[in-house]
């Protein structure tokens, strides 16, 4: 006989000899059928009254002109068309400029405020969520402070500074602005805080940098809040115009052309609607192919370690 850890057996003793753990089962919660139905029933109506607003959109966006204007308003759509769709077509094509220039402008400055927007917050996230250092307390409390603000509070100070440094009519103008949001920092700052400090300290110990520690650990621990912070950024300037900067034609974003060329009368209406329709696609579509990121955000950026 062997003794092992307080355990006695046979010296020839096989694995089948051998004592078994047995795996403790998660616990589940015990509910009713009646409960399931409850919480399916709520769960239900709630995805409704989410989705009806999409639902609405999209039946206005082919209903014939006499049905927009019809009295009661119908919800559902009698006689659907794609004359709406047609119209913004034929719209597109009778304008000055081709529609492609406003499509790169809208994707070149999308995608360019979204990768540098999630890259500036993330670096600026992980020493405040990492590090001790003088005043890092105060910054973090100006970040909290500024998500205060709405954008048309800020919006004549940023006129002002994009005017006298000469930006106005271009890229600069539209870009540089966006990346000074403070949700951006709050976001990866949460998340960040629920990386194990030891993780930090082994990279320290093995000789790591802070900008390799930050690259190689830090960025994809925290993988689903920089892809909610891209869905973020990306749907946060698609759907602004930047009106405010930019004047000359060529520099027009996709949404404030399709904007003037529906808005051109009642004749419209139906244009109007297939636009905001369309719109609507591409952030939809970034949120259909990372909700699961955004869920695991929302469940553990406000747990720490």
């Amino acid at each position: 006989m062997a003794v092992k850890h307080g355990i006695m057996r046979p010296l020839n003793a096989g694995p089948a000899a051998r004592p078994r753990l047995k795996a403790s089962k998660p616990r589940r919660l015990s509910r009713s059928k009646a409960g399931n139905a409850l919480v399916f029933f709520m769960l239900t109506v709630l995805g409704l009254f989410v989705a009806i607003p999409f639902m609405f959109a999209i039946l206005q966006s082919v209903k014939p002109l006499e049905e927009l204007f019809v009295f009661p308003p119908r919800f559902f759509v009698v006689n659907p068309t794609l004359e709406n769709y047609i119209m913004v077509g034929r719209l597109a094509g009778s304008s000055l400029l081709p529609m492609s220039r406003f499509v790169f402008n809208s994707v070149f400055v999308s995608a360019t405020v979204t990768a540098l927007h999630v890259l500036l917050a993330s670096m600026a996230a992980f020493p405040l969520a990492k590090y001790k250092f003088p005043g890092s307390k105060m910054l973090s409390a100006v970040i909290v402070t500024a998500l205060l603000f709405s954008y048309e509070v800020t919006a004549l100070p940023m006129f002002l500074v994009v005017s006298v440094t000469g930006m106005l009519d271009s890229y600069w103008a539209i870009i540089l602005p966006a990346l000074a949001g403070p949700l951006g920092i709050f976001l990866m700052r949460q998340f960040m805080q629920v990386i194990p400090d030891a993780m930090i300290e082994a990279a320290s110990v093995d000789g790591a940098s802070t900008f390799h520690t930050y690259w190689s650990i830090a960025m994809p621990q925290a993988k689903p809040a920089w892809m909610t912070l891209v869905i973020f950024a990306f749907q946060g300037i698609w759907g602004r115009g930047a009106t405010e900067f930019i004047f000359s034609s060529e520099m027009k974003m996709l949404p404030t052309v399709l904007s003037q060329l529906a808005s051109g009368g009642i004749a419209r209406t139906g244009a109007a609607a297939a636009v905001a329709v369309l719109l609507m696609l591409p952030p939809i579509v970034i949120f259909i192919f990372s909700q699961s990121k955004i869920i695991e955000t929302m469940a553990y950026s406000g747990i720490k370690e």
